[in-house]
């Protein structure tokens, strides 16, 4: 940046200043991934990592109930239907934020 001779910058040197001070927060705040996001992964990563056994024991002991003719069918179902949703869920996300174009 140079000085003019009544002590004023030139208009080349102003406008890359400027430039450059606008640019500063895009810079700052250039993230891959919000906080938020990378929580909420990092929590359903542990959740479906819980729940994988649970739901093996939990359809095997279903399995041999109803086998054994001591549960109702319903809620051998139900079960089924709940893991398939709990398993499902990020795929479920992404249809339902593509149909409200989120």
């Amino acid at each position: 940046m140079t000085y003019k001779s009544n002590g004023a910058l030139d208009t080349a040197g102003v406008c890359t200043l400027t430039a450059v001070l606008y640019l500063l927060p895009e810079m700052a705040l250039a993230q891959a991934a919000s906080p938020f996001m990378t929580g909420a992964t990092s929590l359903q990563t542990n959740i479906l990592a819980w729940l994988t056994p649970v739901a093996v024991i939990l359809v095997m002991v279903l399995g041999g109930m109803a086998m054994a003719n001591r549960i109702s069918w319903g809620w051998c179902m139900a079960a089924i239907l709940g893991i398939a949703i709990s398993f499902g869920a990020p795929q479920i996300v992404t249809w339902v934020r593509g149909m409200f174009a989120v």
